[in-house]
């Protein structure tokens, strides 16, 4: 080893002791735990009383399901169920001028979230329209059919989108008929089938006081808070029963390439995708800190040019994704080399070692990023949602889970995985001379 490399890897080595070091202090020292209570509906309640969040009260409301739970053929009804909660431009912009803060609502696979901030003398009347929101949102035909009109011009346009083709082919190449191997806003022929009558179904199994959590971040008072959530939400109505969330479990997915025409795109474009563990599971940090390594591996980062890689873990399983946005062709030499597994037919693949110093900054990277998370209040308090979400054990246990992944964790992981077939999709330029 010359001295140049070996000063390299002693100077990596260190930063990566000293980051260790630093998250298991950050462990040790008190996080900002909030007020936790339980409304007698089942509803969680989380207050952090932050004075320093600039003035504004935040509060999040989670409900613990999205578009997983979609029956098969009418996907997209959580993703319109969560559009009934607020349906109006007026609603939202209320937020903004007359309690002076913001308003989100946001859908995926695991949730639909509620985020909102106001300043703090209007913190009761954000927490009321809230409530109201979700205890008794304005379902019927009419307004169903609006929303399902609106949703259906959006997805059109997605639909006519290659990148949006790739994205959700590679999905359900992955995944078949598995929940994660659906569109989670619907498709223009599940949309279509979608009436006042399902949104009412699925409010009246998911959006249950039992199945959320409300997290309150700002100068406010926990008495006040829990007083003001008993008078607001205290009506809202419990599930008759829990749905478990309980899938027929995947097929082995089809490794052989699929290749997708279409019009829209000038450049060839790939996506290739690994199936991975759930949020929940045992190996997610180890996971997390191979799929970091890969992206560097890969040429994939977050400034890359050619495309991009991503960690996407949901609470039943989870997917590994790598998206080129490029013509395999128009790839410099160096970057195929490398990016070598996701360029491969038919499910081959050559995965580099996994060697100490990769390790070391990949971890070291994924400490900082969490460390930075528990210094938000604010970001806390999302990771305290995650918790309710994905059935995690704590906040604190989390972390301890990651401090302790080992460089043994990892290779294990990457032997796992590589086991596992890589599925690749390719959208095109249709071949004009091919159609002549």
């Amino acid at each position: 080893m010359n001295t140049k490399s070996y000063f390299k890897n002693l100077t990596t080595a260190i930063l990566f002791l000293f980051l260790s070091l630093s998250f298991a202090d950050a462990q040790t020292e008190k996080l900002p735990t909030p007020r936790q209570e339980k409304l007698l509906n089942g509803m969680n309640l989380l207050v952090w009383n932050a004075p320093d969040n600039a003035g504004k009260v935040t509060v999040k409301l989670r409900i613990h399901s999205g578009s997983a739970f979609d029956t098969q053929g009418k996907e997209g009804t959580m993703a319109l169920l969560a559009d009934a909660l607020f349906q109006t431009q007026a609603q939202r912009e209320f937020f903004v001028e007359d309690l002076g803060g913001s308003l989100d609502v946001a859908s995926n696979y695991d949730y639909i979230q509620i985020t909102a901030t106001a300043t703090n003398d209007q913190f009761l009347t954000m927490l009321e329209i809230i409530a109201s929101a979700v205890t008794n949102p304005q379902i019927d035909k009419e307004t169903t059919l609006k929303l399902r009109d609106a949703r259906l011009e959006k997805v059109k346009e997605l639909e006519k989108n290659p990148s949006y083709i790739a994205d959700q082919a590679v999905a359900k190449r992955l995944f078949g008929d598995f929940p994660y191997g659906r569109a989670q806003g619907g498709t223009t022929q599940s949309l279509a089938t979608i009436d006042f009558a399902d949104l009412i179904f699925a409010k009246q199994r998911f959006l249950t006081a039992d199945n959320a959590t409300l997290a309150v971040v700002g100068s406010v008072r926990p008495d006040l808070a829990y007083r003001a959530a008993k008078r607001f939400f205290g009506g809202w109505t419990k599930a008759d029963k829990k749905i478990p969330a309980t899938f027929r479990q995947p097929e082995t997915p089809d490794a052989k390439e699929l290749i997708i025409e279409s019009p829209n795109t000038e450049n060839g474009m790939r996506r290739s995708a690994l199936m991975v563990g759930a949020r929940n599971d045992k190996d997610f940090y180890a996971t997390k800190v191979l799929t970091e390594i890969w992206q560097t591996q890969f040429c994939y980062g977050d400034d890359s040019k050619y495309g991009r890689s991503s960690l996407e873990p949901h609470l039943l399983r989870g997917t590994y994704v790598v998206s080129i946005n490029l013509s395999v062709n128009e790839l410099p030499a160096s970057a195929r080399n490398l990016c070598g597994f996701v360029l491969l037919k038919d499910g081959k693949k050559i995965y580099p070692p996994i060697m100490q110093t990769d390790f070391e900054q990949a971890k070291s990277k994924i400490v900082a990023d969490l460390n930075k998370k528990t210094m938000s209040v604010i970001d806390l308090a999302d990771l305290w949602l995650d918790v309710d979400t994905f059935k995690l054990v704590s906040v604190n246990n989390e972390m301890s889970k990651l401090n302790n992944v080992t460089l043994a964790d990892v290779q294990r992981v990457a032997a796992d995985l590589q086991k596992q077939p890589v599925v690749n999709v390719v959208v095109k330029k249709p071949d004009t001379a091919k159609n002549k």
